[in-house]
């Protein structure tokens, strides 16, 4: 999986790998990539490249005299702020202006450029963009030109993801080269919406000087292990049970959806044990079964609760018998929301001794950390390793670019998924597949990491094959987890071979 590193990360890899360089040599090396990067993109076209005052400007500085050195007609509106540069930028300032590039005052029109680079701030920004720079950012996002960010698009927190301010604005992104390592503030929330496609220049650091980062992008590699073919002699037994807690009166259609999921995902038997009398039979897939929560036993099942499960003292008793049970365990939806609202029921959470896996949303996960959703999202890393620590479980914190977190800090970004999956059942969907990776005997850190990257690719097939995002609904989503599932076994099959 490709290392995700934090901005303090980033700045002492820098000062370790400057401290045996010639000066400068930084700068030069990320002018160097990020004109090549912006001759792929722009061909023969005109460039404009915003520099800021600071060493993202300096970076945008080197790869205009890059570029005009290469012939291409260059434009450089610069903001050089009001503090002293750094003697990297200056350099670079000097490289610029002594070669064919024509520095502007103003915005010239948009229809001159083939592309348009962002060098105003990056990893450093830690306030909002505001006067000429927040009007820059709106002007170019209202234009139809490419944009190559440099390191981060500017106005995006590089750790967190989310644009900088309450009523902050970002550059919004067609490619980001980013340097010396990948940051996962590119890859979830708004980053995901602004960053575009991401290109990584490790500016020919010694890896030595790289330590390991406790958080990554995700692939389907770290499950690879467990995408093999089925043997001819196995029965139902072989797969495992999944028994889906939920089905408060007016809310069967949750539990149903999450039953769906676990049967396509080849769960050998789905139960719905259901708190309230509601359906007794699926008649689109008649081979789930249906019990009543209050009597069924489920010892032997992996058992998902929450979907449809309401607030009810019956399910309240369902839920205590779950976490005290050695069952491995989903929580999802209703069953988050009962725990966030219990120091009891947190207790009994905290020390359940087999797999556990938690499904939160943004509001769901702010609920568990008595916070607001503000706070969740303004730090999707950070909130989703306090809820893994806290209630010693494997934690998904989901939305976009969901977040994967284990007790110990280990953190993945999820890289699958579209805005396809932004409607209601969908998290249902993926709490039944959850448990169905959990009976096929994953671990609950398999089964979170296989579970989100299936169902995100589930829903980007779907999309691909012309159905949504938009309209595309959570009952689809199941037949396209089944293929995505065969398909990866298949290709992981061919690999051993």
């Amino acid at each position: 999986m490709t290392p995700l590193y934090s901005v303090a990360e980033i700045r002492g890899i820098e000062q370790a790998a400057a401290a045996s360089l010639p000066a400068g040599s930084l700068m030069q090396r990320a002018g160097l990539a990020a004109a090549a990067a912006a001759l792929d993109m722009a061909g023969n076209g005109s460039v404009l490249l915003l520099a800021g005052p600071g060493n993202n400007g300096g970076d945008a500085l080197e790869t205009a005299a890059n570029l005009s050195q290469a012939g291409v007609e260059v434009a450089v509106l610069h903001l050089p702020g009001e503090g002293t540069i750094s003697a990297e930028t200056a350099h670079a300032l000097a490289r610029a202006r002594a070669s064919a590039a024509r520095f502007v005052d103003a915005l010239p029109a948009h229809g001159e450029w083939a592309l348009v680079v962002d060098g105003l701030f990056g990893i450093g920004l830690a306030r909002p963009l505001a006067g000429a720079a927040r009007a820059l950012a709106l002007a170019i996002n209202d234009w139809d030109c490419p944009v190559l960010a440099l390191d981060v698009p500017s106005g995006l927190d590089a750790d967190s993801g989310a644009v900088i301010g309450p009523d902050g604005v970002a550059i919004e992104a067609t490619r980001t080269i980013t340097f010396i390592g990948d940051k996962p503030g590119l890859h979830t929330f708004a980053g995901r919406d602004v960053a575009g496609d991401i290109l990584v220049a490790s500016l020919g650091i010694d890896t030595a000087l790289v330590p390991a980062s406790s958080a990554h992008l995700g692939s389907a590699q770290p499950f690879a292990s467990r995408l093999t073919a089925r043997r001819h002699n196995s029965h139902k037994g072989s797969f495992g049970d999944v028994a889906i807690l939920g089905g408060a009166a007016g809310m069967a259609g949750a539990p149903v959806l999450a039953a769906r999921s676990a049967l396509f995902a080849g769960a050998g038997r789905v139960f719905v044990a259901a708190i309230d009398p509601g359906a007794a039979f699926d008649s689109a897939h008649p081979e789930i079964m249906f019990r009543a929560a209050a009597g069924f036993a489920g010892t032997d099942s992996t058992l998902v609760a929450g979907p449809g499960m309401g607030d009810s003292a019956a399910a309240i008793r369902v839920l205590v018998k779950a976490l005290d049970s050695m069952a491995p365990l989903v929580l999802d939806a209703d069953a988050l929301n009962l725990v966030a609202a219990s120091l009891d029921l947190q207790g009994h959470l905290a020390q359940r001794q087999a797999a556990t896996v938690l499904t939160p949303h943004p509001l769901e996960a702010a609920r568990l950390l008595g916070v607001t959703t503000a706070v969740i999202q303004g730090d999707r890393l950070a909130a989703a390793r306090e809820m893994a620590a806290r209630f010693q479980a494997v934690v998904v914190l989901k939305g976009s670019g969901s977040v994967i977190a284990d007790p110990d800090g280990a953190a993945v970004i999820n890289p699958t998924g579209n805005p396809g999956l932004a409607t209601g059942g969908t998290g249902d969907v993926l709490a039944g597949l959850c448990g169905a990776l959990l009976a096929q005997g994953w671990t609950a850190w398999e089964a979170a990491l296989g579970a989100v990257w299936m169902h995100g690719a589930a829903a980007d097939l779907l999309v691909a094959q012309g159905v949504g995002p938009v309209g595309l609904t959570a009952g689809e989503l199941a037949p396209a987890i089944r293929t995505v599932f065969n398909q990866l076994i298949r290709q992981y099959a061919r690999q051993r071979s």
